[in-house]
C-alpha cells in the first residue's frame, strides 16, 4: 500500500478523533507560532494539516495568510467542512510534500507536527529538507514536532524514526539554526502517552 492510500484509508475509515495524534486543540504548536512574533498576516504552512485542529485556532487568533499541505484528500476534507465557511480563507494542496514543489521563498513559518518522522528513507528526508530550503524564507522559523526518543516505534502500523533536538539538527544541516526545543507527553484519546519533541528553527 502506498503512502497516499495509506493515509486515504485511514480518514476513510476513522472519525478526526478517533486517531492517536488527534489534538482538541493544538495549544503547544499556537504557542510557538505566537511566539516567533511573525504578524498576522504572515504566510504560514501547516505541512501535515490534514485534519488537524491547528488550523482553527489560528484563524480564532486572527491569522490570514494559511496553507494546509497533506497527502490524503479525505483529511483535507474532514478540516475544510469542520471549519465550514472559513475554509475559503485557507489554501489547501492536497499533496506528498516530499513529492511536490512549493513556490520559492514563501513562507514566514513552517510547521509540521507528526510528518518527519515517517520519513524512514534518507531520500525521502533529502527531499523533504530542500522543500523547506525552497519555499521557506531567509530567517523563516521551521516548528517540527516528531516523536522522541522514547517515543514510538510505530505509529498508524508503519515504522518511524525518533529524534532529540541534535539529532533533528544534525537531519536538518548546516542551513538551519535550532533556536529552542522542549519536550511533550501527547495524551491520545485511547488513553496511552507518546513522548514528542518540539523544535523551532530558524532558517539562515
Amino acid at each position: 500500500m502506498s503512502s497516499k492510500s495509506h493515509w486515504e484509508h485511514v480518514y476513510a475509515t476513522k472519525a478526526a478523533d478517533a486517531v492517536s495524534w488527534f489534538q482538541p486543540r493544538a495549544e503547544r504548536s499556537l504557542r510557538l507560532i505566537g511566539e516567533t512574533g511573525v504578524p498576522r498576516d504572515a504566510a504560514i504552512i501547516d505541512v501535515g494539516g490534514g485534519a488537524s485542529r491547528l488550523v482553527d485556532g489560528l484563524l480564532a487568533d486572527g491569522y490570514e495568510n494559511l496553507t494546509v499541505l497533506d497527502l490524503s484528500v479525505a483529511a483535507l476534507e474532514k478540516a475544510k467542512e469542520r471549519i465550514g465557511d472559513q475554509a475559503a480563507q485557507v489554501r489547501w494542496i492536497e499533496a506528498d510534500i516530499t513529492q511536490t514543489t512549493l513556490p520559492e521563498a514563501t513562507y514566514d513559518v513552517w510547521h509540521d507536527r507528526a510528518v518527519f518522522h515517517f520519513l524512514t528513507e534518507l531520500e525521502q528526508r533529502q527531499a523533504y529538507i530542500q522543500s523547506v530550503l525552497r519555499s521557506v524564507k531567509p530567517g523563516g522559523h521551521v516548528l517540527i514536532a516528531t516523536f522522541a526518543e522514547d517515543g514510538p516505534t510505530q505509529c498508524s502500523g508503519l515504522p518511524v524514526r525518533r529524534y532529540r533536538a541534535e539529532t533533528l539538527q544534525a537531519e536538518l544541516g548546516e542551513s538551519f539554526t535550532l533556536i529552542r526545543h522542549e519536550d511533550e507527553d501527547h495524551d491520545t484519546p485511547f488513553g496511552t502517552v507518546q513522548p514528542f519533541v518540539y523544535c523551532h528553527f530558524r532558517k539562515k
